[in-house]
């Protein structure tokens, strides 16, 4: 009987939570080789501009102003553009909509996408509440980076009918719990709190899109960060998340699993980082189609203007056609948030107007009759060159027709931004600026760019977000 019970013992196999708890707990800054914490500087400097530029738009109003609706002083966390404190998830959904809005965040491509920065707005938020210095924030964040990606690595939830933000409590909880200091148990019993109640269908994302396609992962985010706060409170949760008989992959994502993560080895290899494999976008558009943009702004010169475009051919990836390019909706969009997710609208966009901004998705340039015309001269070509090239690449082939008969082509699959094709520092300060300036001064931005490129020399990171303040 006591042999028995010792082999037992011995062949149980270490549940996912446990191995994600212990990874937790264990990753310190010090095992964050200089250029992944570099690259997350970079990704709070790219969400931050994104936020300014998203900050007076709907979603954003909506959210700021139920975030006002409860105030706190103590262990409060800012809801961004304001002096406002609030509770700590509330300020977590608020900027996380600030954050994603635009759809000019970073991303991950694996086989289940994602947009990684999103985790920045709860680690920001109980970071501030918590007065953590700028090295324990950038722990956070590389941590939520390895485990979000490291799910997209493993199974694709889309194909199930889930949307990629099914993944976010989880990431959240545990870079939150880094933050609050957490024991494997505590980790366990957030993962078991964030991942029973928080699962978002794919619905989300088909058909015309409306403003919770920006709001999605901010939801998820405060969900993941209410789970850390209840197992800081003693709260305990649901045993064998993932691999119980009615747990994640049961009911939700079949089962997987991860492969080593970021100095779990050993290693202090960089490439052994997630964060490094993710990628900021040059324009505000749906990420699949930044190579098709390019493409077309290559082309552009040689068609004379876009009113000698016969007919535009895109071949792509099936990931971009079920994304962005295989609904109705895509070659007619009436909502913002569907025309950043339509690649024969931004393309056509980019032949027309010789750029993607914010200005592309007004609603007067939605309606513009010529450029709904050009939009129906769209085909899409399901390819399988194009397939072989993704998710290392973002492979997409133009072939665009002139009504003199000339044909031009054009192939891109790592545009400016990806993994492989780096935006350098210059060129990330670039974006941000003039979307900081739509609410501060030069001078002003200036200011927050110095203090975010010293990030891990911060000891307190309420001292970066109050330069955010704008009222």
């Amino acid at each position: 009987m006591s042999t028995m019970s010792t082999v037992k013992a011995t062949e149980k196999k270490t549940l996912l939570a446990e191995r994600l708890a212990d990874y937790a707990e264990n990753l310190r800054f010090e095992d964050i080789p200089a250029d992944c914490i570099l690259e997350a500087k970079r990704r709070i400097i790219d969400s931050l501009g994104c936020a300014m530029g998203a900050i007076d738009s709907n979603p954003a109003t909506i959210s700021r102003n139920l975030g006002k609706m409860v105030s706190t002083t103590e262990k409060g966390a800012t809801i961004i553009g304001t002096t406002h404190k609030t509770t700590p998830d509330l300020a977590t959904f608020a900027n996380g909509i600030l954050f994603r809005y635009l759809d000019f965040n970073d991303t991950y491509l694996s086989l289940e996408p994602a947009h990684p920065s999103d985790n920045i707005a709860a680690v920001l938020a109980v970071g501030e509440t918590l007065k953590s210095t700028g090295k324990e924030i950038l722990t956070a964040i590389v941590l939520a980076y390895e485990i979000q990606c490291r799910m997209c690595d493993a199974i694709s939830i889309r194909a199930r009918g889930w949307d990629h933000v099914t993944f976010g409590p989880f990431s959240v909880a545990l870079a939150v719990g880094k933050l609050y200091g957490f024991k494997k148990q505590q980790y366990v019993h957030a993962l078991g709190l964030a991942g029973t109640p928080n699962h978002a269908v794919r619905q989300t994302r088909v058909g015309e899109l409306s403003n919770w396609k920006g709001c999605a992962f901010a939801n998820a985010a405060r969900n993941g960060v209410f789970a850390a706060m209840l197992a800081k409170n003693g709260m305990t949760g649901p045993s064998e998340i993932f691999e119980g008989e009615m747990g994640f992959f049961a009911q939700v994502s079949g089962e997987f699993e991860l492969v080593p993560m970021g100095a779990e080895k050993g290693t202090d290899n960089v490439d052994d980082f997630m964060i490094m494999h993710t990628y900021i976008k040059h324009f505000p558009a749906e990420y699949h189609s930044q190579s098709a943009i390019e493409a077309a702004l290559e082309l552009r010169p040689d068609t004379g203007g876009w009113e000698n475009i016969e007919e535009i051919n895109i071949d792509t990836f099936d990931a971009a056609v079920e994304i962005i390019a295989g609904f109705k909706e895509h070659w007619r969009p009436k909502s913002r948030e569907t025309a950043d997710h339509s690649m024969p609208y931004v393309t056509s966009a980019a032949f027309m107007d010789g750029d993607i901004t914010l200005d592309t998705f007004t609603d007067a340039r939605i309606n513009d009759p010529k450029l709904v015309e050009l939009i129906q001269t769209v085909k899409i070509h399901r390819a399988d060159d194009m397939n072989a090239g993704y998710p290392e690449g973002i492979p997409n082939r133009l072939r665009v027709k002139l009504k003199d008969g000339k044909e031009l082509t054009k192939t891109i699959s790592f545009p400016l931004g990806h993994a492989k094709n780096l935006m350098n520092n210059e060129q990330i300060e670039a974006k941000f600026r003039p979307l900081a300036e739509r609410v501060f001064d030069a001078a002003q931005v200036s200011q927050q760019l110095e203090k975010l490129w010293a990030f891990d020399s911060v000891a307190d990171v309420t001292d970066v977000l109050a330069t955010f303040n704008r009222e």
